[in-house]
């Protein structure tokens, strides 16, 4: 009898934290392993865990790994980009300067719109052009998760958000090594360098990798840049749900909400880091809780697609992707001129 009395809400979250924990713990130890060989031999860590999680598809399987390993790849994920708010603030997007925040405002709207205009003449749909033309504009793998979150599901969403992931993890690698000399060859100074590199190249590694390896005054510069476009994250992914929210499946009947709880955080964080209320050491511990949960969360979404779909995506999707990185490239490298930031 005793079994049929209402269980205490402790009673639950423990039986949900014990079904969850070993799926959970399989994606931090990808992670980890990720991250050791991003740090020992120099490769990027994004697509390392995606690939470590691809190797370990099987393990999304129904069994005891399935559930952590799909609440990884929702909640922990949406915790991760909601916490980025903690590193961008106001004060940062002033000093860049009007010209250089025009700028980045319109190389984000220009290659969405650039995005979306090309997938309807090569045949790719419109919501896996907004997801892929949103990760070259914002800022990589982690735009790509966030833009993925609140899009209407199919059965080709987790295909197509590995695809973009693995697509702008690869490109901002390359870009990490041609940008630095292309500035060079251009002539650029650091600042220019910098400002290029961060308002063009897609993932945050990248952009400091290649930053850094012109100069400390190049990296500072790119760095700053690249977390400017991170926050373009927030309004953006509002406005895509706002455009999707009356096409979005009801989930238990319910429609999701028209701006979703982890955008809601990472504005609220962005506030108050503006506002000087998050103290230096709680936002570095954020900054790194932030990037141990999105490493995890991709992980997690590689456990759960077979790379035989991912391999489907033909052709034009990886024409798509990679003409939206070039679009931006070519458009920053416009601006600068335009807006005489060369020397």
């Amino acid at each position: 009898m005793t079994s049929d009395l209402p269980r205490a809400p402790g009673q639950r979250l423990a039986e949900r934290a014990k079904a969850l924990f070993p799926g959970v713990l399989v994606a931090l130890i990808v992670a980890l392993a990720a991250q050791f060989v991003a740090e020992h031999y120099g490769a990027p860590a994004m697509l390392m865990a995606l690939l470590f999680g691809i190797a370990l598809n099987f393990l999304s399987e129904p069994g005891p790994t399935a559930a952590g390993i799909g609440f990884t790849a929702q909640t922990v994920l949406r915790v991760g980009v909601a916490i980025l708010g903690a590193r961008v603030s106001a004060e940062m997007l002033m000093s860049l300067g009007w010209g250089m925040i025009a700028l980045l405002v319109t190389g984000v709207v220009a290659t969405i719109l650039f995005g979306v205009l090309l997938a309807r003449v090569i045949g790719q749909g419109p919501r896996f052009a907004i997801l892929t033309a949103g990760a070259v504009a914002i800022c990589g793998a982690s735009a790509a998760m966030a833009i993925a979150a609140v899009l209407p599901k199919d059965e080709r969403s987790e295909r197509n958000l590995l695809f973009t992931v693995l697509g702008v993890t690869v490109l901002s690698t390359a870009a990490m090594i041609v940008y630095p000399i292309l500035t060079t060859a251009l002539g650029f100074d650091d600042v220019t360098a910098g400002a290029f590199i961060g308002a063009t190249v897609h993932d945050v590694a990248q952009v400091v990798g290649a930053g850094f390896s012109i100069s400390e005054t190049a990296g500072e510069t790119s760095t700053l840049v690249k977390l400017i476009r991170v926050s373009f994250l927030a309004p953006v992914v509002v406005l895509i749900a706002l455009w999707w929210h009356g096409s979005a499946e009801p989930v238990d009947g319910k429609r999701p909400p028209i701006v979703p709880t982890f955008v809601v955080g990472f504005l609220c964080l962005a506030i108050l880091n503006s506002l000087n209320l998050i103290p230096a050491a709680v936002a570095g511990v954020l900054a790194q809780m932030s990037s141990w949960a999105l490493l995890a969360a991709i992980a997690a979404v590689g456990m759960k697609t077979d790379l035989r779909n991912v391999l489907q995506v033909g052709g034009g999707a990886i024409a798509l992707i990679v003409a939206e990185t070039l679009f931006l490239a070519g458009l920053v490298l416009l601006g600068i001129y335009f807006l005489d930031l060369s020397p």
